[in-house]
């Protein structure tokens, strides 16, 4: 604290008398101790914090555009959205009235990132125009023999070991047309537990196998099961083993059609929940968790859209009341091939286990 002394003299005529009156200012407050450096210290104290909110707001504001690119590229049918520097502007997160442009997703650099960028329109322009273009449709390929379901099936099995999932891949010739099982094993799962997400390499299998299945002129079948563990809540409109299996089934079918497979392939999507079991003695075996692929042969899948279609040929039992008689030649020619098929044993789609 500054303390003001004045000093005043006075000299009166008599020099013997001269005294000294000393005027002490600034008197001593209740508040003289801290004097104004709180309020300096109040100021920096705001400062800082306005700067951590802003620190925070641009922190959500990235992880929110990180997610949405993350589940972006997660969904199949939107895998091309945000790639490079677009021009468009995109809306920040909730609340916020600061339009933002996305980070480029190429190169070091937003140059770099603008070049990929036009590199990457050229050539989708080029792939329009080759479109365009016409071209003569590849040939297809029937899966009827024995024969030509073996080939099919060692295909299967390569693509699965591309992945690692071999012990997760099961083929089986049937009478019916190929039998290709996609199961669970204690080590890879082919869905997240309890719901029909796919994990990455079930996902990568399924679009890995949509071009071969393109080529193919054979229909096919897509069936899923579960364990036979059950859900709390047994209510009759709960999500049960039936909800969740033909889910599944449904997701399969869409990562194959991501695949680029022809959606006229797949003739029936069914959820079995825990009706067809592989493994009878454990309820919660992984084998049971699986997805059925039917490749059918073109008689087998002509009778099984018969028996869903228009009835050809009829036959009254009663009035009002009419059958349908299947073809006499498609059910001499199946009881034919299982007689064979009897004679010679299935391999066990468990001979691994």
């Amino acid at each position: 604290m500054t303390r003001v002394v004045e000093a005043v003299v006075l000299k009166p005529h008599d020099k013997a008398h001269d005294q000294t009156i000393v005027k002490r200012g600034g008197g001593k407050h209740k508040h003289d101790d801290h004097g104004g450096a709180w309020k300096v210290a109040f100021a920096d104290f705001c400062l800082a914090l306005m700067c951590l909110f802003l620190v925070l707001w641009l922190m959500a504001a990235r992880n929110t555009e990180s997610l949405e690119q993350i589940l972006t590229e997660a969904d199949g049918a939107k895998t091309d959205q945000g790639k490079g520097v677009m021009p468009e502007q995109v809306g920040g997160p909730r609340g916020s009235l600061i339009d933002r442009f996305p980070m480029p997703h190429f190169g070091n650099t937003e140059a770099e990132g603008k070049q990929k960028s036009k590199a990457e329109t050229t050539d989708e322009a080029t792939k329009e125009a080759a479109e365009e273009t016409p071209t003569a449709p590849a040939a297809k390929v029937k899966y009827d023999s024995p024969a030509d379901l073996e080939a099919l099936s060692r295909a299967l099995t390569r693509m699965s070991a591309e992945f690692g999932l071999t012990s997760n891949l099961e083929a089986v010739i049937t009478p019916y047309g190929l039998r290709v099982m996609m199961h669970d094993t204690d080590r890879q799962g082919m869905f997240v537990r309890g719901s029909a997400v796919p994990t990455d390499k079930f996902r990568a299998l399924l679009r890995k196998m949509g071009p071969l299945f393109k080529q193919m002129e054979n229909q096919m079948l897509i069936v899923g099961h579960t364990d036979s563990l059950q859900y709390a809540d047994t209510s009759y409109a709960a999500f049960s083993n039936w909800t969740l299996s033909a889910n599944r089934a449904m997701s399969a079918r869409s990562q194959l059609l991501a695949g680029s497979m022809n959606p006229e392939s797949v003739l029936q999507v069914v959820g079995m929940a825990d009706r067809a079991p592989l493994d009878v003695k454990r309820a919660d075996a992984g084998i049971n968790r699986r997805i059925e692929l039917l490749i059918l042969t073109t008689a087998q899948a002509k009778t099984i859209a018969a028996m869903f279609g228009m009835p050809e040929n009829s036959t009254a039992l009663i009035h009002d009341v009419d059958t349908a008689l299947p073809d006499a030649t498609l059910l001499q020619k199946l009881r034919n091939q299982l007689n064979g098929q009897a004679e010679t044993p299935l391999r066990d789609p468990r001979r691994n286990k």
